[in-house]
C-alpha cells in the first residue's frame, strides 16, 4: 500500500507543480487553489508512504517520478521532445526503478 500511497503522490506533485507554473504567481485562483491542494494532498500521502518506506528512496521516487510526470506534461504542450531529453528521462526512471528493486 506503501507504493501505491507514494504513486500518487508523485502524480500530484506533477499536478502541483504544473498547476504552479500556470498560477502566474499566484495570481490566477483556479490553478493556485489546484496547486495548493495538490501539494497538500502530496505532502501527506507522501509522510504516511515514509511510515513504511525509507525516508531516502520515498523521497527520491517521489520527486523522480513528480519531475518525469511535469517534463512530460511539458513535452505534450509543446516542449522539446529531443532524444537527449528523452534518454535523461529514461535514466530517471531507471533509476527510480532501481531504487524501487533494491
Amino acid at each position: 500500500m506503501a507504493w501505491v500511497l507514494l504513486l500518487g503522490a508523485a502524480l500530484l506533485e506533477a499536478v502541483w507543480a504544473t498547476a504552479l507554473g500556470r498560477s502566474d504567481g499566484f495570481t490566477r485562483p483556479w490553478p493556485t487553489v489546484i496547486g495548493i491542494a495538490a501539494a497538500a494532498a502530496s505532502f501527506v500521502m507522501l509522510a504516511i508512504a515514509m511510515r513504511d518506506l525509507p525516508v531516502g528512496t520515498a523521497y527520491a521516487v517521489w520527486v523522480g517520478l513528480g519531475a518525469v510526470g511535469v517534463v512530460l506534461v511539458g513535452i505534450t504542450a509543446g516542449e522539446s521532445a529531443s532524444p537527449p531529453r528523452l534518454a535523461c528521462l529514461a535514466l530517471i526512471v531507471l533509476g527510480v526503478a532501481g531504487l524501487k528493486l533494491t
